[in-house]
């Protein structure tokens, strides 16, 4: 094995490592990509596009923003999580249908908008079982990405709901399991029993707690009660459900 190869997971049909560099590693050689930011972009997305909103991922909070969401006629989530459209995906359960949303975030939107050619999907708790089924319809090898959060100095803080998410989309899916893989499955298994409990619990279930939104919180870990299948399409994820048989 290459060098270059290493860190790829290319033995095994499902792969999961962490963020940019886990999409650098595995987006190449993958059929599909899950992005997994459990709280709150990819929570959010389900909500949305559920609802049938269209929501555009955005890397930057600044006011580029504004002026991407205007060439798109789109609205654009606030940064306010407690005043209208938001990355709170309380605020979006009645989003009407055909909405048009840009959604700035620095992890589950930037790492959307950097799997190049490859289909890529976004999954948390509410649809993992839905975004595991359809994933098989693009192909055998699947790489789920958990998203992690940031640190205060801007590098990757591995977080907890992020893992668990992804393994929690594994966990469905057949074929050879990397290690990374078999981790974030067994992380999955060890927590669904008490998955609302321990995400409040974790450090960005307790901050958004501590701000004031465990309705988000509680949302997020709602486990399979959703069939939405986000799909990004032209720069935009799109429930792909509405389009099956």
């Amino acid at each position: 094995m290459g060098k270059s190869m290493i860190f790829t997971q290319a033995e095994f049909n499902l792969r999961c490592e962490w963020g940019a560099a886990g999409i650098t590693q595995l987006a190449p050689i993958s059929d599909v990509v899950v992005i997994v930011d459990v709280l709150s972009f990819s929570t959010s997305v389900d909500i949305a596009t559920r609802n049938g909103a269209i929501a555009f991922p955005y890397r930057w909070k600044d006011d580029s923003a504004l002026a991407y969401a205007q060439s798109l006629q789109a609205e654009l989530a606030g940064r306010d999580r407690a005043a209208g459209y938001s990355l709170s995906p309380a605020s979006l359960l009645s989003i009407p249908a055909g909405t048009r949303l840009v959604l700035p975030s620095p992890n589950g939107s930037t790492l959307s908008l950097s799997t190049g050619q490859t289909p890529t999907l976004t999954g948390c708790f509410r649809n993992c079982r839905a975004i595991a089924q359809y994933a098989q319809t693009l192909g055998a090898n699947i790489a789920v990405i958990p998203a992690g959060e940031r640190w205060a100095d801007g590098s990757l803080r591995p977080a907890w709901e992020d893992w668990v998410g992804a393994g929690a989309i594994l966990s469905h899916l057949p074929g050879t399991r990397s290690p990374e893989t078999e981790a974030a499955i067994a992380a999955f298994h060890q927590a669904k029993d008490q998955l609302a409990t321990s995400l409040a619990h974790c450090g960005s279930g307790k901050e958004l707690i501590t701000r004031g939104f465990a309705a988000d919180v509680e949302l997020a870990s709602q486990l399979n009660v959703s069939d939405c299948i986000p799909r990004l399409v032209n720069h935009a994820y799109i429930n792909q459900s509405r389009d099956r048989v």
